[in-house]
């Protein structure tokens, strides 16, 4: 279970995420009214958790190498 949660997420990436997912969010109280705004959960939610399973499929990676 903690390689599904691993951190695979760079801090760049995952504050892109928060935004955008604020953003698409947004459109659900301010803008379009859609449920279909509610796809910004997605980015959202791997933003905050620093963890994209997608990535994890993929074995990509946005964190910096850390050094031993």
């Amino acid at each position: 279970m903690s390689s599904l949660l691993a951190q695979n997420e760079g801090s760049l990436d995952r504050g892109i995420r928060v935004v955008v997912g604020l953003g698409i969010l947004s459109q659900v109280f301010l803008g379009l009214h859609t449920p279909w705004a509610y796809v910004g959960l997605i980015p959202l939610v791997t933003g905050l958790v620093g963890s994209c399973p997608l990535y994890s499929v993929l074995g990509f990676s946005t964190c910096p190498m850390r050094s031993a």
